[in-house]
This record gives C-alpha cells, structure tokens and sequence, in this order.
C-alpha cells in the first residue's frame, strides 16, 4: 500500500482547475521528484499531498485512511512540509527555530528537553547551518534561511518529508548536500517528496519522478524512462545533453526547442 496517495485528485484555484484527475504517492523509503513547467501544479500537489489544499474531487490518504480524518498534531508528526516561500518572521536565535521543528511531538506546554535538542543540533549539522545556531534567523541570506527551515522539518523526524524546491536558491555545494542527506534519508525508511526545477539533480537523485504538465500527469516512472527526447521537448520544449558519469546519468538542458 502506497504510504500517502493522491488518487484521481482535483484541485480548483479560484476558477481555475490547478489539478485534473491527477494520482500519485509516496511509500516508506522512496525518493520522489515532483517535475514540470511553471504553473504545471507542482506545488499545489504538493500542498494537497500535505493536507493543505482543499480537493474538490478525489482524496489524499495516508495508510489507506482519509488524511482529513487525522487530527492536525498526529498529521504534523507524521508529514513534514516545507513550502517554497523562505520567509522567517522570528528574530529568534537559529537553534530555537530549528527546534520548532520538534512541537508536534510535545504535549501542552511541555518544553523541549535534551532529545529534542540533540535532534534539532543533529539537523543543524546534516546541513551545515551549526555555527549560525546562536544568530538571529532573520539576519540570514537567502540560502541559509532555506536551510535552517528545512532543518524545522527535518527536526520534526517526520515519516514523509514533503518539500517544495528545497534547492532553490542554494549553490552547488549546498545543493549537492542537500539532495544527498535527503536520499539518505530515503535509504534509512524517509519517504520524500520534492518539487525540483534542476532536471540534472532530479535525474541524478530521485528513484522516481512524476512529470506534471498544465495540471496533469504527463509521465511517472524511473527518471531515464521519464525523460526522454520527446517528453523534454513536447512539455520542457527543450532539447538537452546526455551522458554518465560515475554510474550515474545526467540530463543537461541545453537549448529551447522553438515551436512553429
């Protein structure tokens, strides 16, 4: 059984269908890349996935149950989500927000003890953000405050990470960290949903990808079955360079494909 599943889902925007009979999932230990052009739906799968968009036909579930029949405490041990807006409004010390990271599993108004802090500083090192533990989180550059909040999520040990362009912004070297730790955690049970642009880490990374075009799934499966000349063309309209290096493939976008 697929852990957490979008089955024939459709999500409205206004009066605009952002997701037409869409399905897909994650199970434990599965590495997904969630793909496509702007405005394909990417992030608004990604927010019904997390529960945070209202289908208007179809169902999320998680464990085979309606994940709208979770209370929002066990739903937020369980799913992590990271949204793409970086924005941090606390001028709180880094580490105390990393530690927010834990609230879904205290109870009232039970403090973080020492385990919730060596989880959180755990997380702060996976991402190379231990030596900003005592600076203020708003007083961070763009890149580092997309890392400090992916290590909230990751705090929080969650059994399905849901993460909307953890990437963007990042340079090579942090990209590479990241996209390494969390197929890492894929290899240690982590499900892992991630909205990504970068088609050359997708391919490199994700065990599967889902290809979504103008609200649709237009391909799921392995990334090399995924894409391929035509596809690139016919929704990327690009054509790209392939090669393999170090036992792995790479796709390269390289030039647009001009229609007409």
């Amino acid at each position: 059984m697929t852990r957490l599943a979008a089955q024939n889902l459709v999500v409205k925007l206004g009066a605009r269908t952002a997701l037409a009979g869409v399905s897909a999932g994650v199970d434990s230990g599965a590495f997904v890349g969630l793909i496509g052009p702007n405005g394909a739906g990417k992030t608004t799968l990604l927010r019904a996935l997390a529960g945070l968009a209202e289908p208007a036909g179809g169902a999320v579930t998680l464990d085979g149950r309606p994940l709208a029949a979770f209370g929002r405490r066990e739903r937020a041990r369980r799913l992590g989500y990271l949204p793409q807006d970086g924005t941090i409004h606390w001028a709180l010390p880094v580490a105390d927000v990393v530690a927010m990271g834990r609230m879904p599993h205290l109870g009232g108004w039970e403090r973080a003890g020492e385990r919730d802090r060596a989880i959180a500083a755990d997380a702060m090192k996976a991402l190379d953000i231990a030596d900003l533990a005592e600076r203020p989180a708003t007083r961070l550059s763009g890149g580092e405050k997309a890392r400090v909040l992916l290590a909230r999520a990751l705090a929080g040990a969650p059994e399905i990470l849901l993460a909307d362009e953890p990437v963007a912004g990042l340079d090579p070297y942090h990209q590479l960290e990241v996209m390494e730790h969390l197929a890492g955690l894929a290899a240690a049970g982590t499900g892992i949903v991630v909205v990504l642009h970068d088609l050359a880490l997708a391919a490199r990374f994700c065990r599967r990808l889902v290809l979504l075009d103008r609200g649709a799934v237009a391909a799921e499966g392995a990334p090399a079955d995924v894409l391929t000349p035509e596809r690139l063309a016919a929704v990327y309209r690009v054509e790209a360079v392939r090669g393999r290096h170090e036992g792995a493939d790479y796709v390269l976008p390289w030039k647009r494909v001009m229609r007409g």
